[in-house]
């Protein structure tokens, strides 16, 4: 009871904070808790608008990697941070409208227990083929990848960054709209899933495009088709898995990245963060970094990122439906 009423009290203390404390902030080092390994386009992301706020505001940045249960474990670990803004998660579409979807129970509710920061990216799921697969196969389009699942049934082994996460879903829609058969490897970020793509381990990835698109350049990866309703820039030449028509016509499976403090944070901290982060996000040289690794920059304010969060719950509960898939 006491530890309730000294809860209590220091809940009310961090609402109560106010602009002249707000302009302060930050005092100390930001910790940004990213649910998934080094090298993935979620940390890509958080390093590079940490370094920034780091250099802005003269305090450590430091980027927590903190995998597991496709984002679940950062994120429940994010939402039992202090709510002071001294903590703050890298949230993706996979952890704040997929997972309430295909997992049964979830250790937070990502609605109520973070408030939204800002969109900081939106991120094209790209169809990757290992390259010496696809050379052995004949596979240089997706009809010809279909057509090679249906005479070998199961035998494919798709990889993700883990179950639940947009990757895993954009497959299993795949699966579910051209009646096919293939093998979900889970791995716990997409650092290690592109790995052992490129070795041949799995043979196929909806990967988000910006921990593939080095590995397409140099021609160990190919790319068969975006999950985007228009082309990519960042790949010429691609088509959409939807452009080919048919039971394909409305495929769509992108992803996004945002960046989320605990709930109950104070307003003016909230405000603080999120004009900071919209202001990066917006710097032509950091558009440029992020573009060049495949993304869309965005750079919303809260209240449109909540917005944007509720829509995106609604499309992907519907997603996670039609694809028939669960996790426990």
């Amino acid at each position: 009871m006491k530890f309730r009423r000294f809860a209590a009290v220091a809940a009310m203390a961090f609402a109560t904070l106010g602009p002249a404390q707000a302009q302060n902030y930050p005092t100390k080092p930001i910790t940004i808790i990213v649910p998934f390994t080094p090298g993935g386009t979620t940390d890509i992301l958080a390093r590079l608008v940490g370094a920034e706020l780091s250099k802005n505001w003269g305090q450590p940045v430091i980027v927590e990697n903190r995998p597991g249960a496709a984002g679940n474990t950062g994120g429940a670990i994010a939402a039992k941070a202090a709510p002071d803004g001294y903590t703050m998660f890298m949230g993706t579409v996979g952890t704040h409208a997929i997972n309430p979807a295909l997992y049964a129970k979830m250790p937070y509710d990502h609605l109520r227990d973070f408030t939204p920061i800002s969109l900081v990216a939106s991120v094209p799921n790209v169809l990757a083929i290992n390259s010496g697969f696809a050379e052995k196969n004949r596979i240089g389009d997706v009809p010809a990848l279909i057509s090679y699942m249906r005479a070998h049934p199961g035998e494919i082994n798709f990889a993700s960054s883990g179950a639940g996460t947009s990757i895993h879903l954009s497959g299993e829609l795949f699966k579910a709209k051209t009646h096919t058969q293939m093998v979900h490897v889970p791995y716990k970020g997409s650092a290690p899933a592109v790995s052992d793509l490129v070795g041949g381990q799995v043979q196929i990835m909806f990967d988000n495009l910006p921990s593939s698109i080095g590995h397409i350049k140099t021609g160990k990866l190919k790319a068969l088709a975006v999950t985007t309703t228009k082309p990519v820039p960042a790949l010429p030449g691609v088509p959409t898995v939807a452009s080919y028509g048919g039971e394909l016509a409305d495929f769509e499976a992108g992803s996004w990245f945002g960046l989320f403090v605990p709930a109950a944070t104070p307003a003016p901290v909230v405000n603080k963060l999120s004009n900071e982060v919209a202001k990066i996000v917006a710097l032509p040289e950091i558009r440029e970094k992020i573009l060049g690794q495949g993304a869309e920059p965005v750079g919303s304010k809260s209240d449109e990122f909540a917005s944007y969060i509720r829509s995106e719950t609604k499309k992907w509960a519907e997603v996670v439906k039609v694809s028939g898939a669960r996790a426990e």
